[in-house]
């Protein structure tokens, strides 16, 4: 990763964002409406930690085959995606709840999906969010050398098939949470002083993550084995469950990035990006789905991206309504405003992408 990082044009000549955001603000109050959630997240945030957990318990006080065990680990790997993307997310953005301790204690649900929350406040709300879709600063374009997100990133043969193996490798996601990258991330963003919010000493840190991680282990591992289910149901169980929801995970993450209309903006010689930095929320993001309401609700409005990217300290279940001020603000200003009307749609726009970026760059020159 380059560690500096470019910074933003200051003028927006257009005015974008300034008359973007007094509209927004005007929406929610002439409304009387908070920006954090509501009734509905909460009511939602039952139901998603019913789908995680239900099943967990299921398996550990009934007596079932191996396939019902499976069965049910596929379900709470729905049900964690689902607390990731609603509760988890919305949390670590300050967007649940106007009370500090509820968005802490909800962020916080991140370590029992295998996640910590300092890496992940650094990577998403900081990385991210900041620096979007910029090779060697947006860390979520980084799959080393197995696939090729962008047209800056080394090519290599193999990539002539990432089309079609890449979505075996998103299943490990989460699962590569719960075993290596924590520990990895943690040492690289201490080593670049990186935080989000108050600074937290590294001891601090380093043991939060190691105490979280025997939690984790003698949750999901340790005590399923201890009241006797046998030990490679209970590892093969736990490798499903993390598939399950780093495939549906990493599907939603890359369908609103890693498509063609989405650009990969390099800052200048002085390091400086064309756009102020909510313009290059328009040009680097896609919505997707807009209008399904099972796939706004599952998601936790991620198929509204540009809406999160431009306002992440709004909760998600406003996304919806926001959206008609958003895209007519960009239109209004001449702004590209990217969607996909179906989800079936950006997902063949997804791996159509990969497939171009898998080809060699000689032949597509």
């Amino acid at each position: 990763m380059n560690n500096n990082p470019p910074t933003f044009a200051k003028q927006d000549n257009l005015k974008f964002f300034r008359t973007l955001n007094s509209r927004v603000n005007n929406y929610f109050k002439e409304n009387n409406i908070q920006k954090t959630g509501n009734w509905r997240l909460h009511l939602k945030t039952i139901i998603l930690f019913t789908v995680f957990l239900a099943p967990y318990f299921l398996i550990l006080t009934l007596d079932m085959p191996f396939w019902a065990h499976l069965l049910l680990t596929i379900v709470i790997g729905i049900g964690m995606a689902g607390v990731g993307m609603n509760v988890m997310h919305d949390g670590n953005h300050g967007s649940y709840s106007n009370k500090n301790w509820v968005n802490k204690f909800m962020g916080g649900t991140i370590y029992i999906l295998a996640g910590n929350v300092y890496n992940w406040q650094v990577q998403h709300n900081v990385l991210h969010h900041t620096y979007t879709n910029i090779p060697g600063h947006d860390e979520d374009l980084d799959a080393g050398r197995i696939i090729r997100f962008t047209k800056e990133a080394k090519w290599h043969s193999f990539h002539r098939f990432q089309q079609y193996y890449s979505v075996f490798l998103y299943g490990l996601l989460t699962f590569n949470w719960a075993i290596t990258t924590d520990f990895k991330q943690m040492k690289s963003y201490l080593k670049r002083k990186l935080s989000y919010g108050e600074a937290k000493s590294p001891k601090t840190l380093w043991t939060t993550l190691i105490i979280t991680k025997i939690i984790y282990v003698s949750i999901w591992i340790v005590l399923p084995i201890v009241i006797g289910i046998t030990w490679w149901e209970v590892l093969i169980g736990f490798f499903v469950m993390h598939y399950t929801a780093g495939l549906i995970l990493s599907i939603v993450f890359q369908l609103a990035h890693v498509v063609e209309e989405t650009t990969n903006p390099l800052p200048n010689e002085d390091g400086e990006i064309e756009n102020t930095w909510a313009i290059h929320q328009l040009f680097t993001t896609t919505n997707f789905a807009p209008k399904n309401k099972i796939v706004n609700w599952y998601t936790g409005g991620l198929n509204h991206q540009i809406e999160h990217h431009i306002f992440p300290n709004i909760s998600h279940i406003h996304y919806g309504k926001i959206a008609a001020i958003v895209k007519e603000t960009a239109k209004e200003c001449n702004l590209p405003y990217y969607e996909y009307k179906t989800m079936r749609s950006a997902v063949i726009a997804h791996f159509k992408h990969l497939k171009d970026l898998g080809m060699k760059p000689e032949l597509t020159a």
